[in-house]
């Protein structure tokens, strides 16, 4: 059943331009308060936050859904979500498609060296066209294993497919017989046999107490020589030292990371922090990037629209989507 108003409030904030285009998009009984606005917070049925404070959400007193305007639920907020069990959290999958396209652009360019031989042409050195063995890699006709068979697992599956790659994919979830895109679907447990056939592994989980760490020494060893790790679930889900001696002793590849182990913690320290504890930097089989997957020109115009998507479907008294599950951390 419909309901006669819905007021929802912003707690980050955003750009005028957003907040326009939000409004553009939704049903005329939902109001939207801005994140200075404490009689909004105060009022709000539906917060839109990531990482909410105890306070806010007490100060909330009519709250009964949660939106966390991306992929992902922060363990901060897990924890603090189950002293209110009342508040419903959602998730947004605006960026599916912008972090599919990046998983893929990090395996293509480990797959065929691009960073090595970009910055040997620009010095003018062309020996690495004339090496061998060759260390560039055809991914036709390979293998690759999807962890994470979600929303941008379908979606990076989608494009490996369309390189003739033969797909395998782990969900927690049934079903698990093949989908059309991936061939194969298994359970997690499932994953020590299916290693030994991927050569590629692509992460594409969320960090929970289950994925911690999930992939360490023993896991990399059993991949094919050669093969290549790209991360853009989390970078504790592969274990940093492991995954390190992996790409100097050379049982890996290669890899590329969009996710890592450290973080800058404030505007200063963005300009001065390496991302991990280990000279990855040093290696030339790594491809490096900022935990930028889901950061294009088109994030923010997709993120309004799915998020108006959600808050229209909550006052037409429709299911909110993307439910949180939060014993399982997704």
């Amino acid at each position: 059943m419909k309901t006669a108003s819905l007021h929802v409030h912003l707690l980050q904030s955003y750009a005028s331009e957003f907040v326009a285009d939000l409004r553009g998009q939704l049903d005329p009984g939902i109001q939207v308060s801005l994140r200075d606005d404490a009689d909004g917070l105060a009022s709000c049925h539906v917060l839109v936050a990531g990482r909410p404070q105890r306070e806010q959400l007490e100060a909330a007193k009519r709250l009964h859904t949660l939106i966390i305007p991306w992929a992902g639920l922060p363990p901060e907020t897990r924890d603090l979500l189950a002293e209110f069990p009342f508040i419903s959290a959602h998730n947004l999958h605006h960026n599916a498609g912008a972090v599919a396209e990046h998983a893929v652009a990090l395996l293509l360019a480990a797959a065929k060296c691009v960073i090595p031989f970009d910055q040997a042409l620009r010095q003018g050195d062309w020996t690495l066209r004339y090496a061998e063995p060759r260390d560039a890699v055809l991914l036709s006709e390979k293998t690759v294993l999807i962890l994470g068979y979600g929303a941008i697992g379908r979606r990076i599956a989608r494009i490996c497919r369309a390189m003739d790659m033969a797909v395998l994919a782990t969900r927690r979830t049934p079903p698990y017989e093949g989908d059309g895109i991936a061939g194969e679907i298994y359970p997690p447990h499932a994953l020590p046999a299916l290693l030994p056939r991927a050569n590629c592994l692509i992460i594409a989980l969320p960090l929970t107490p289950q994925t911690r760490e999930l992939i360490g020494a023993n896991e990399l060893d059993l991949l094919p020589p050669g093969a290549i790790l790209v991360n853009i679930g989390r970078g504790p889900i592969v274990r940093e030292e492991a995954l390190y001696q992996a790409l100097v002793n050379g049982g890996l590849g290669a890899a590329g990371l969009d996710v890592w182990y450290n973080y800058p913690r404030n505007e200063e320290e963005r300009v001065a922090t390496m991302p991990t504890s280990y000279p990855f930097h040093e290696l030339q089989n790594v491809v490096f990037s900022p935990h930028h997957a889901g950061l294009t020109a088109d994030t923010e115009p997709l993120r309004a629209a799915h998020l108006a998507g959600l808050l229209n479907a909550a006052i037409a008294g429709q299911p909110v989507p993307n439910k949180i599950d939060l014993s399982k951390g997704y």
